[in-house]
């Protein structure tokens, strides 16, 4: 019976040859086309998307503080680098940078996910061990619903073209705009599902990244993996407090 770990010849020969050819013109696309070149790139990535996850979550609280705070740092993000920049070309390049991980993770993780089912054509009859399995199928759907959460979540908070009456949304009028928005219950049950996604996919995704970048020893191990499940716990708290607060009427 073969080994899950044996990699198909055909298979492994065919990808030697490849990097061997890039790396004559391109060493840095060499490494891309190989395993441990995507998982790199997704663990450099990822610690962007998480650092701005958290400071993400981090602005949307100041919606408790009232409506005053929160309209101001909106107009913060957009007036940062004036008169240096202008007004908003400095969020314009948060926004190109995160775009560029984003398409950058996305796309890594997809082509480690054929890379995996090419060099195991054949389904082996052992037994796979549950726990990778469930993880596994948690992050590739989780991230099919993150993508689709950031595509809504860009026409709905950030554009206001979904999800609004005809010119309720207001540029700017972020506390009124996120109340108006989570009034609609499937919305926020939405938001809450996405968080829940977003939760499990840090818990796994932070693990492995840490795994990856070559923080994680034998000594540390146990800690890191609680540390990633406890942002993924605050993360999806911190998020859902907001749509939440506002369905029960604590925000109006």
């Amino acid at each position: 019976m073969k080994s899950v770990n044996n990699l198909d010849p055909l298979a492994h020969r065919e990808g030697a040859a490849t990097a061997r050819k890039i790396a004559v013109t391109n060493p840095i696309l060499a490494l891309w086309h190989t395993q441990i070149g995507k998982k790199v790139v997704m663990a450099v990535t990822g610690v962007v998307l998480v650092l701005f996850v958290i400071a993400h979550m981090l602005g949307n609280l100041k919606i408790f503080v009232g409506p005053d705070e929160i309209n101001a740092y909106s107009r913060f993000l957009r007036e940062v680098g004036m008169p240096e920049l202008g007004y908003g070309q400095l969020l314009w390049v948060v926004r190109i940078v995160l775009l560029a991980c984003v398409t950058l993770h996305i796309t890594a993780a997809i082509q480690l996910t054929r890379m995996s089912w090419a060099a195991r054509p054949i389904r082996y009859d052992v037994k796979r061990n549950v726990e990778t399995t469930f993880a596994a199928r948690v992050m590739r759907w989780g991230g099919v619903i993150l993508a689709v959460f950031v595509v809504f979540h860009l026409l709905h908070l950030t554009g206001g073209l979904v999800g609004f009456e005809p010119r309720q949304f207001k540029h700017l009028a972020v506390y009124q705009n996120v109340v108006a928005a989570f009034h609609v219950w499937p919305i926020t049950l939405f938001y809450i599902l996405a968080m829940a996604a977003l939760c499990l996919h840090l818990s796994h995704g932070i693990w492995s990244m840490l795994q990856t970048l070559g923080w994680s020893t034998a000594r540390n191990a146990a800690a890191l993996k609680t540390l990633s499940r406890v942002i993924g716990i605050v993360v999806f708290l911190g998020f859902t407090s907001v749509p939440v607060s506002v369905l029960v009427g604590w925000l109006h």
